[in-house]
C-alpha cells in the first residue's frame, strides 16, 4: 500500500504507522518510504535501513504523535498542496495513519484524498488479516501442543489398560494352576505312593519300584514348579512392564522350566500394536513354548518377534524331537475335520493368528527341533525405540 501510494502521488516522503496497543499482533507496526522506494523503519521489518538522523522532523514527529496515540487532529483526512494525512480506521476507531509528502512540482487535489482513503482502508485490512494470521498461528500452536498432551495421555492409559489386563489374566491363570493342574499333580503323586506301598507290601518287583519312586520325584518337581508359577503370576517382578517384548521377556524368563534355556530376540523398531493383537501374540509364544516344555524334550528354545514394515513375525524355535512334518498333518486333520482348536495347541495357535488376518506355519528349527511361525500384518502409526 505504501509502495502503490509513492508511485501515484510521485512522492518524497509515504508513512505508515498504528498506534501503540493498536492491533497488537500485526507486523509491522510502521514503515517509512523515500523517493527511491528504500524502506526504513525502527524495528520489525527485515532488512529495512536504519531511519538515522536524515529523516525529515516533519516525518519524525508526525511518527512519533501516531505511535503515541495522539491522533485527535486527525480523524478527518487532511489533503493540503504538498502533503497528505489519511486516518487508518477498523470499526469505527481510528487505529493508525497513512501520510505522504509531495515534490513541489505535484500538487495534491480531491482525487488523490480519494486515492489515499481507498489505500488506507485496504491497508486496515490487511493489517487486520495479518493480526488474525498471526492469532491463528498461535491458536495452532497451542492445539498441537494439546494435542500432543492428549496423545500423550492416550498412550499411558493404553499401558494401564494393558497393564490391567495382564493383572487380570496373570492372577486367571494362577487361579486354575492353583484349583485344577497342581491339585492333579498332588493327586497323582498320591497315588502313586499308594500303589508303591502295596508294592512293597506284595514284594513285587524292585524295577517297578523304582519306576514308581521315579514318577512320584517328577510329580513332586512339577508341584514345585507349579507353586513357583503360581506366585510369579501372582507377584510380577517388574509392575511397570507392558510392551510385548517385556512381557515376551517376562515370560521367557520367569514362567518356563529351569531345565529350558529361552532366548529372546527382537528385530526391527517395535511398533505399537492393539491390545487384543499382543495378547494374542503372547499367548501364542506361551502355547509354544509350553509344547516345547512338556512335549519336545528340547533344551534351549529361541523366541524371535521380528517387526517388519507391513507386519510383525513371532517365530519359536527349539532343539527338541518333534517332527515339523506330523505337527502339520494334526493340522490339516484338525482343519478337515472342523474341530474347534481353540483350546488345542497349534490349532489354538493358528486361530489367534487367523483372527488378526495372519498365518502360522510349522517348519524345520535351525538348531535341530520345531519352528512355529505367525506372521500377521499391522498398519504402523508411530514407532518407539525399542529394540534388543
Amino acid at each position: 500500500m505504501a509502495e502503490a501510494a509513492r508511485t501515484h502521488l510521485d512522492a518524497e516522503w509515504i508513512l505508515l504507522a498504528l498506534a501503540d496497543g493498536a492491533l497488537p499482533e500485526a507486523s509491522p507496526r510502521h514503515l517509512i518510504l523515500d523517493s527511491a522506494g528504500i524502506v526504513y523503519a525502527f524495528e520489525g521489518i527485515s532488512g529495512a535501513m536504519d531511519p538515522g538522523p536524515h529523516l525529515p522532523d516533519a516525518v519524525l514527529n508526525r511518527l512519533n504523535d501516531i505511535l503515541r496515540g495522539q491522533l485527535a487532529q486527525f480523524r478527518l483526512p487532511v489533503i493540503e498542496r504538498q502533503h497528505a494525512h489519511v486516518p487508518i480506521e477498523l470499526d469505527g476507531n481510528v487505529i493508525g495513519a497513512f501520510a505522504a509528502w509531495t515534490p513541489r512540482s505535484r500538487p495534491l487535489d480531491s482525487s488523490d484524498e480519494v486515492v489515499m482513503r481507498i489505500l488506507s482502508s485496504q491497508t486496515a485490512v490487511a493489517l487486520q488479516n495479518c493480526a488474525l494470521f498471526s492469532k491463528s498461528q498461535a491458536l495452532l500452536a497451542e492445539s498441537e501442543a494439546r494435542n500432543a498432551e492428549l496423545i500423550a495421555t492416550q498412550r499411558e492409559l493404553g499401558a494401564a489398560q494393558r497393564h490391567q489386563v495382564l493383572d487380570l489374566e496373570r492372577h486367571r491363570i494362577a487361579r486354575e494352576l492353583h484349583d485344577s493342574v497342581a491339585q492333579t499333580v498332588l493327586s497323582a503323586g498320591m497315588q502313586i505312593e499308594v500303589c508303591r506301598s502295596e508294592l512293597e507290601s506284595h514284594s513285587r518287583s524292585d524295577d517297578l519300584i523304582e519306576r514308581l519312586d521315579l514318577a512320584k520325584d517328577l510329580s513332586r518337581s512339577a508341584v514345585e514348579q507349579l507353586r513357583s508359577a503360581i506366585y510369579a503370576l501372582n507377584h510380577p517382578g517388574d509392575a511397570q512392564r507392558s510392551s510385548l517384548p517385556e512381557m515376551l521377556e517376562q515370560l521367557a524368563t520367569v514362567h518356563m522350566p529351569e531345565d529350558l534355556r529361552v532366548t529372546l530376540k527382537v528385530v526391527g523398531s517395535a511398533v505399537e500394536l492393539p491390545n487384543d493383537l499382543e495378547h494374542a501374540l503372547l499367548r501364542i509364544a506361551g502355547e509354544a513354548l509350553f509344547n516345547t516344555a512338556m512335549h519336545g524334550n528340547a533344551t534351549r528354545a529361541i523366541v524371535r518377534l521380528n517387526y517388519g514394515r507391513n507386519g510383525v513375525t513371532l517365530a519359536i524355535a527349539d532343539d527338541g524331537t518333534g517332527e515339523p512334518e506330523k505337527l502339520r498333518m494334526m493340522l490339516r486333520l484338525s482343519e478337515a475335520n472342523d474341530v474347534d482348536g481353540r483350546h488345542r495347541g497349534l490349532v489354538n495357535m493358528l486361530a489367534r493368528a487367523r483372527e488378526h488376518g495372519g498365518t502360522l506355519e510349522v517348519r524345520r528349527s535351525r538348531i535341530g527341533g520345531v519352528r512355529v511361525v505367525a506372521t500377521v500384518p499391522v498398519v504402523a502409526e508411530k514407532r518407539s525405540g525399542h529394540g534388543h
